[in-house]
């Protein structure tokens, strides 16, 4: 026995399903893209907290042009989230973040050189009071 073939109508009807389901789902992928991001409100406490960080590191006084520059894009990032922008908002987000780690890297780098030029200094000070001590006294005229 020879398996018979579908009939035209059953034929058409295959393929109709079939097309009708490669819709559905290209439908609802394209759907699910459509759909917007949340909010990026973790981001905006991450990088809020960067800035906080920084600022404490000594970025006002070390790094004060990066700490404001997060600070604007924190600002410009809270505006985009509140105009329903989280796309914009979190890459405005990240960027404070990126800049108030940069601000805590140079304030922390600014202290730690402070701190070892005044040991340097301590250092001479200390070299040149041993040196005058070890010093053979000679007679003076």
């Amino acid at each position: 026995m020879t398996p018979r073939r579908p009939t035209a109508p059953t034929n058409i009807l295959h393929r109709t399903l079939a097309s009708a389901g490669l819709l559905a789902v290209v439908t609802l992928g394209l759907g699910a893209c459509a759909t917007p991001p949340p909010p990026p409100n973790e981001q905006m406490a991450v990088s809020a907290a960067a800035i906080q960080n920084a600022s404490a590191a000594g970025a006002t006084e070390f790094a004060p042009a990066e700490l404001a520059l997060a600070r604007d894009k924190m600002a410009r990032a809270t505006q985009a989230a509140a105009a329903d922008e989280p796309v914009r908002a979190m890459a405005l987000a990240q960027q404070a973040q990126a800049d108030a780690k940069l601000a805590q890297a140079k304030a922390e780098s600014a202290k730690s050189k402070k701190a070892a030029d005044a040991l340097n200094e301590a250092d001479r000070a200390l070299r040149e009071e041993m040196a005058r001590k070890t010093a053979p006294n000679t007679p003076r005229n």
